[in-house]
């Protein structure tokens, strides 16, 4: 799932070029098994068989919420298991919420996945099906996140080889500005991210602009100080010309005060930003809490005053633990 054609007539031993465009061609098509790529001779097929999987991984279990939302748990070739997730948005707009690492390193003190600690990063044809997982599971989609279980910039080598095969205008063809990257503020990351590509969309996960707190509640902060981050990301909104999202965790009685509208307003000042708020979602033993929808509103009103354009996530997926922090709730040993 990782190969161009010339890597795969290179891998194969293929002396028709053509016959890699052909295979190539099936991939991208969703194909299952190598028999259904009818057009190609038996001795094609036969090293196939003989040399290649498909697919490196498989789906083991899937889980559905009422509310539309469908989560994967993937296995890999290694036995680690890794969830994707299918977001729905009002308009009906399909989207892949992808994994780029198995487990996370950052151990954000909301989230599920940062309590699972890291495991290793996908490889980039790992990435790539799950995103054709999920399309087979929910029909064509229209958009990628890279906000599932990881954090990007610790494995930008491999989404980069990722995103240049989704959005191969001889395969996928999946347009680049569909296709965002999330973040929890790892500045090198980004400097890099704007200097080298690939060319998408930036989300930043805040959660609070107050320095101390944000520390707390994420250690990342402690090497990537607010100052600093605010520099890498108006030199990227600068170098790339896009506006970024900034996403925070609301936790009731900690980030939703009127201090903290005015903080993350201070932050945002002279960065074009969109504002992504997401109640938080409970996760079994931590110790906080969702904010009620009265609490929302009011940290909605506070930001609106400053002229920020905000948005309040509607929770989808919680039953399952495929809402934002859970990734990794429900995993189980497969058998």
């Amino acid at each position: 799932m990782s190969l161009f054609p010339s890597e795969i007539a290179g891998e194969l031993g293929l002396a028709q070029a053509f016959r890699a465009k052909q295979i190539y061609s099936w991939i991208v098509k969703g194909v299952t098994s190598f028999s259904q790529m009818k057009n190609l001779d038996k001795a094609t097929l036969q090293i196939l068989d003989e040399k290649c999987d498909l697919y490196s991984s498989q789906v083991y279990n899937v889980l559905k919420d009422p509310d539309g939302t469908i989560k994967l748990q993937i296995k890999l070739y290694d036995g680690n298991i890794i969830e994707t997730v299918l977001l729905t948005d009002r308009e009906g707009r399909k989207t892949a919420c992808v994994s780029c690492q198995a487990g996370c390193a950052m151990k954000c003190a909301f989230c599920q996945t940062g309590q699972l600690g890291l495991s290793r990063n996908l490889e980039a044809g790992e990435i790539v099906e799950e995103f054709y997982h999920l399309e087979r599971e929910a029909g064509t989609l229209d958009n990628i996140v890279f906000m599932g279980m990881g954090e990007p910039m610790q494995n930008l080598t491999q989404i980069r080889k990722a995103v240049e095969i989704l959005t191969d205008p001889n395969g996928r063809n999946l347009s680049a500005r569909r296709i965002t990257l999330s973040t929890c503020g790892i500045i090198k990351g980004i400097y890099e991210l704007a200097d080298k590509g690939p060319k998408v969309h930036l989300a930043i996960s805040l959660t609070t602009a107050n320095p101390e707190l944000r520390e707390q509640l994420m250690p990342v902060t402690k090497g990537n100080p607010l100052p600093e981050l605010k520099k890498a990301i108006q030199y990227f909104t600068d170098k790339t010309g896009s506006r970024v999202t900034f996403e925070a965790a609301l936790l009731s009685g900690k980030n939703t005060d009127s201090e903290s509208a005015k903080r993350l307003a201070d932050f945002a000042s002279g960065i074009p930003v969109y504002i992504n708020l997401i109640p938080w979602n409970e996760v079994p033993g931590l110790e906080f809490k969702s904010p009620s929808q009265n609490e929302c509103r009011r940290f909605v009103k506070e930001l609106e005053s400053y002229g920020l354009n905000v948005n309040l996530r509607v929770k989808r997926g919680s039953s399952i633990g495929g809402a934002c922090g859970q990734l990794g709730k429900t995993i189980k040993n497969p058998q």
